[in-house]
């Protein structure tokens, strides 16, 4: 026996067991939890049995009783618990190593709970994984933290609470399969506000002049733009409002005739400087990196989701090269702090090191300060050329960033100067017209010699930080020459659509939500279709307008934006120890002296679906509104008749609708689209009737393509028989024979003679196949659904099954070339679930608003390493419905095939 202790040390994950690992001596064993072991069940079936028949056992909370957790194990994680126990039999001490915040604490909580040590039990911290920091966190642990636990169940049982009782609503109200929660309801809601500004915006044209100039005796020219006229200042599209109307009074608005006609009048006018102003000026560097602000600079920069940014994040914190990456901290400790002047001191050169080292304080609602700014690791930094051949192209940018981002925040200010220049000259005709120029020079570069911060209007011009613009000597009262004067156009822009970078910061400035969650929630509100992606903008769907309308109707405190930042704040408290959970969660549950989220949910009223999921668009020219809708099946637009409107056959006037495609955008669906889309020849026909059912006979375009449809959709009723049109068929074309030949399938072809079982034939997602019970083969031609005999379908079954794909692969659709971070070729290729981008190694589907044709290189490697960032696709496990539906399946096999043996026996 061992006289040597063995210490069991727990982390969140296998990388990080690994590198913790190589730091501690043969008497430590590391191992991973995996994430959380614990939580509450996610499905009725993770219920245990002795609380299925309590009444509160959906929720997995027991809000009569003080709001008690029911924990059970996570799906998949019994044998990593199973395993823990086991390496706790061998121990002589545990050490809890999970992060130090809310969510690694609670983490430390569970394993405690599930594995009940009887050996001494140490709780060690650490930001940065490094030896050195690792073994101060052996030699100075510390207790469990009990309110920092509280905090992280706290704010699961609200998540909870709030989910599983206003998700239902939706289902019920719009459709299956939505979900609403605490942060995620309101960044899609800032998404939906902002296309609500968009669709009201309308555009308003100005004009105005500029010039290129030359000073007289100098040689040299400088650009110059028109600002006044007549002493009144030139219009710009700031003083205009959303609507188009000028909001500020007393300015000059030229239109094309008053621009042109003044260039007219300027011709041969002696033009001269009027002033000339040089002010000194100073640019201080940014704060090192947080959660929030380096997902908004990777993805200004880097151009990196969120998801994409933390994930990266992590893998390079586990490694030992970054500090703990959520953080809403700016502070750098003093080893860090020596470790940055030392390197801008060995770089740069002393002129660049401060006289002190530079502190910063965090501005945003809710900053906590717990944990340090995120910086290279250890207490002197490694340069991105160092750990060059370490990295992936991805960590090594984002390490990159980090890295001149920490250096720069303690260096010393940028300075330089600039000029101000004001000039002008009388027309012909009298007319006073003043011109202004800009310029800058940098005496001193100061930090922008490691970095600078991007912007996330860089579309809308400007300069940045280090750039210089050089105007030629100028002195009041000298003479100018213009060398051109042209009258510019220009149109006021509505406000530009969140980017996740702009929403991440937005979410941050409200106090709504934690850095640390931001990505998540980013990628949960793109994942349940009610945001998608064009290029970096967030464009909300008709889905997402319909379920912010019914929260904000319904549950307004719910996503407001002051109400829920409250919340956050109530919730610090809880974790300070300024506030009880219980209490709160009472007041939030129950009400107190207001309704609480129980009686909201209770005492509904009246909601109508349809006014819920319309979003108006206008009205035509005979005075019918035109609404888009949210559909059980879709997104459409409706042409809605007046009151009392009469159709051709004398009936009450029905509405008239066609589905929306894929990709408009919501503030693209003008009156004019809508209509252009209504009356599209290739909407709607009817084809003819059907004379078994006297049903009519509908050729649709739908957004899953052509299809023909029995008898019209009616709210309440069975949805109607449809079927897809053959890709040689056309809704314009197609004649009632044809159609009602798609819709009689499945086709019966005949019995296989040998055990009796049918077989047919039938058109599906994947293409025209024939089935023989659970058997299945593809067929090669739509049209053989109609013509393919028994004999030719029992040879077709005869041969052994190909699995799709085994043919020989088609050729890929376009070729996009070199992911920037992989090096490895990319390629677009048409999937059974459609298009997808592949670069070899790894797959990711095209999503709504990518098109094969429009699909750039840049935005395939986005694709691409948010599947990596998301791991390897989990399969999905069969239900007990299913297992036990493909066990009788075999079963009465195994009868049939025991019966024809039986029956062909001599």
């Amino acid at each position: 026996m061992s006289l040597v202790p063995t210490r069991l040390v727990i982390v969140e994950s296998p990388a990080k067991a690994r590198t913790i690992a190589g730091y501690l001596g043969d008497d430590y064993v590391v191992e991973s939890s995996v994430g959380h072991v614990r939580d509450l069940p996610q499905r009725a079936a993770d219920v245990p049995e002795a609380f299925k028949g309590e009444a509160w056992a959906r929720l997995g909370v027991d809000v009569d009783n003080d709001f008690k957790p029911l924990y059970v194990v996570s799906p998949g994680k019994k044998d990593v618990v199973r395993d823990l126990k086991r390496a706790l039999k061998d121990a002589d001490e545990l050490f809890l190593a999970t992060d130090e915040d809310r969510e690694g604490e609670a983490i430390a909580w569970h394993l405690l709970e599930l594995l009940s040590p009887r050996v001494p039990v140490r709780r060690m911290v650490f930001h940065e994984i490094t030896p050195e920091a690792i073994q101060r966190a052996i030699d100075e642990p510390r207790d469990l933290d009990r309110r920092l636990v509280d905090a992280q169940e706290t704010r699961r049982i609200l998540d909870r609470l709030y989910g599983y009782e206003v998700s239902p609503v939706l289902w019920k109200m719009i459709r299956q399969g939505l979900s609403a929660g605490r942060v995620q309801s309101v960044a899609t809601r800032l998404v939906v506000q902002r296309e609500r500004e968009r669709m009201a915006f309308t555009a308003a044209g100005y004009w105005d002049i500029e010039g290129t100039f030359s000073p007289e005796g100098a040689l040299g020219t400088f650009d110059a733009t028109l600002v006044q006229v007549d002493g009144a200042r030139v219009a710009t599209g700031k003083d205009f409002d959303d609507t188009g109307a000028v909001k500020t009074q007393g300015v000059r608005v030229l239109d094309e005739a008053g621009a042109t006609g003044l260039v007219d009048d300027l011709g041969g006018a002696s033009f001269a400087v009027r002033s000339v102003e040089s002010k000194p000026y100073t640019s201080r560097p940014k704060a090192p990196f947080t959660t929030s602000t380096l997902q908004q600079e990777s993805g200004r920069k880097l151009r990196f989701s969120s998801s994409r940014t933390m994930a990266i994040a992590q893998r390079l914190y586990e490694n030992g090269h970054i500090t703990y990456m959520r953080t809403d901290s700016t502070t750098l400790s003093d080893a860090a702090l020596n470790a940055a002047r030392s390197q801008i001191l060995e770089r740069y050169g002393r002129e660049y090191v401060p006289d002190a080292p530079r502190t910063y304080t965090k501005k945003v609602k809710n900053a906590q300060e717990a944990h340090e700014a995120i910086r290279p690791a250890g207490d002197s930094f490694r340069t991105p050329d160092q750990l060059r051949s370490e990295l992936d192209n991805d960590s090594f940018r984002l390490y990159e960033l980090i890295w001149a981002r920490t250096v720069a925040s303690q260096m010393t200010d940028a300075r330089g100067e600039t000029v101000s220049v004001r000039l002008g000259a009388t027309s012909a005709t009298g007319t006073d017209a003043e011109f202004a120029a800009s310029g800058r020079t940098i005496t001193f570069p100061g930090y922008l010699r490691a970095y600078q911060e991007g912007r996330d209007d860089a579309e809308a011009g400007g300069d940045r930080e280090d750039q210089e613009r050089i105007l030629p000597p100028l002195s009041e009262g000298g003479r100018l020459t213009a060398e051109r004067l042209e009258p510019k156009g220009h149109e006021t822009k509505p406000p530009a659509r969140y980017t996740e970078a702009s929403l991440v910061a937005k979410l941050e400035e409200i106090g709504v939500g934690r850095p640390s969650t931001y990505a998540a929630t980013i990628g949960t509100i793109i994942d349940r279709e009610y945001v998608w992606k064009k290029g970096s903008a967030l464009v909300p769907s008709f889905t997402a307008f319909a379920v912010i309308n019914l929260l904000e109707t319904h549950f307004p405190d719910l996503v407001d934006y002051d109400f829920t930042a409250r919340m956050e704040d109530d919730l610090d408290h809880i974790a300070g120890g300024e506030a009880e959970a219980i209490p709160w969660l009472n007041r939030f549950y129950f009400g107190n002296g207001h309704a609480g989220l129980k009686d909201m949910v209770t005492d509904l009223g009246v909601i109508d679906p349809r006014a819920v999921s319309s979003v108006p668009i206008g009205v035509d020219d005979e005075g019918r509104a035109l609404v888009a809708r949210a559909g059980k099946y879709g997104a459409y637009v409706a042409r809605v008749p007046a009151p009392g409107a009469v159709g051709d056959d004398g009936q009450p006037a029905k509405e008239q609708t066609v589905s929306l495609p894929d990709d408009i955008v919501p503030d693209e669906l003008t009156v004019e689209r809508a209509i252009e889309l209504l009356d599209a020849p290739a909407g709607d026909r009817e084809v003819g009737v059907d004379p078994d059912t006297g049903l009519t006979v509908l050729a649709k375009n739908g957004r899953f393509g052509p299809y023909v449809q029995l008898g019209e959709l009616v709210d309440g009723g069975e949805k109607p028989k449809t079927a897809s049109l053959f890709k040689d068929m056309s809704v314009d074309t197609i004649d009632l024979d044809e159609a009602l030949k798609l819709l009689s399938l499945p086709r019966v072809v005949g019995a296989d003679p040998a055990d009796g079982v049918e077989i047919t034939v039938q058109n599906g997602r994947y293409g025209p196949y024939l089935k023989k019970g659970s058997d299945s083969r593809s067929l090669a031609d739509e049209r053989l659904l109609f013509t393919i005999g028994l004999d030719e379908c029992l040879r077709i079954l005869a041969e052994p099954k190909r699995r799709r794909g085994q043919a020989a692969p088609a050729a890929p659709l376009r070729e996009l070339g070199t992911d920037p971070s992989t090096d490895l070729p990319v390629v677009v290729k048409d999937g059974r679930f459609g298009p997808y981008v592949t670069d070899g190694e790894s797959n990711a589907s095209l999503r709504k608003g990518d098109t094969v044709e429009e699909i750039t290189i840049e935005r395939a490697s986005e694709l691409l390493a948010d599947r990596r960032a998301r791991g390897p696709a989990k399969k999905k496990k069969a239900t007990k419905k299913k297992a036990a539906k493909k066990k009788a399946t075999a079963k009465k096999k195994a009868t049939k095939k025991k019966a024809a043996a039986k029956k062909s026996a001599p």
